[in-house]
């Protein structure tokens, strides 16, 4: 099999090198940790290799021939060409942006919304978002789950632990005549289910006031977002979490329905990848930090 450059060992080539520049054996030897004899050995072989002698060997030590001198230069821009590139691909897994994946709703009301702050500190980091609402976060140095962090294997850190009420719009709550936590046993309520974060659904939140399961029709979808949004439209009542939906209670989008307010079982929270850069590491301690 022919290879692809007609070159000698590289070994050889690099052992030659560190005696051209240090003009000795012995310091190349200390150099590449490796006995004088050994490289003399690996530079007779290079020199059998290509027919022509390198170095004029002198009792108190040696010097470049024509040809030694030659190979000397192509060998030294050739290793600074390579040692500038090794540079530059550090330079930029060290300073490359993080990537982050979350669900549809995770994003539009929790991530993107604090992105402008953390580029006002960290102007030069780009983030890059994968919206997810379905199966696993692959491909991502970080991700954004709702459930237990102490059942992944994996480094994480707690974003937040919210409280649960339940919401709707002021026309459902009028409509339905909702006054107390037992009118909404009976009227339409909306349930999201995702693949993603296992939400905390209606029956556990009324087992948390010593209710029974409600009875009600039910509108069922997959992404948190349109479950907000078909609340609006006022479809059903929604569960919501408080700080991660002040904006629609403070504007009036969505109005509290109920007293009541239940501590969510589980946080949000942000997984480190293993793959994980150190900029993807900085913007996960920044997001991670109490507001």
């Amino acid at each position: 099999m022919l290879k692809p450059y007609d070159l000698p060992s590289l070994g050889d080539l690099a052992c030659f090198e560190a005696a051209a520049r240090n003009l000795s054996f012995k310091q190349a030897s200390a150099e590449l940790n490796v006995t004088p004899a050994a490289v003399s050995h690996r530079i007779k072989a290079l020199e059998r290799e290509l027919d022509q002698p390198l170095f004029n060997r002198h009792y108190r030590g040696v010097e470049l021939t024509e040809s030694g001198a030659l190979l000397f230069v192509a060998l030294q821009r050739g290793f600074e060409t390579i040692s500038e590139c090794v540079a530059r691909i550090r330079n930029h897994q060290a300073h490359m942006g993080a990537s982050i994946s979350a669900t549809t709703a995770m994003s539009g009301l929790w991530l993107t919304p604090r992105l402008g702050a953390f580029w006002k500190t960290h102007p030069g980091v780009a983030i890059s978002q994968l919206i997810q609402d379905q199966g696993k976060a692959q491909g991502v140095d970080l991700s954004i789950h709702y459930g237990d962090p102490s059942s992944e294997e994996g480094e994480t850190r707690v974003l937040f632990h919210d409280r649960i009420l339940a919401m709707g719009s002021e026309q459902f709550a009028e409509t339905w005549k909702i006054e107390n936590i037992d009118d909404l046993l009976s009227v339409p309520l909306i349930h999201t289910q995702s693949g993603i974060n296992p939400y905390t659904e209606w029956t556990d939140w009324f087992a948390n006031f010593d209710r029974t399961a409600p009875s009600g029709p039910g509108f069922y979808l997959n992404n948190y977002l349109i479950s907000l949004q078909a609340a609006e439209d006022h479809i059903g009542a929604v569960l919501g979490w408080e700080g991660l939906l002040g904006g629609y209670l403070s504007s009036g989008r969505l109005v509290r329905l109920t007293p009541e307010t239940m501590e969510s079982p589980h946080s949000f929270y942000l997984r480190i990848h293993g793959r994980a850069s150190a900029n993807a590491r900085l913007f996960a301690e920044w997001l991670a930090k109490p507001a």
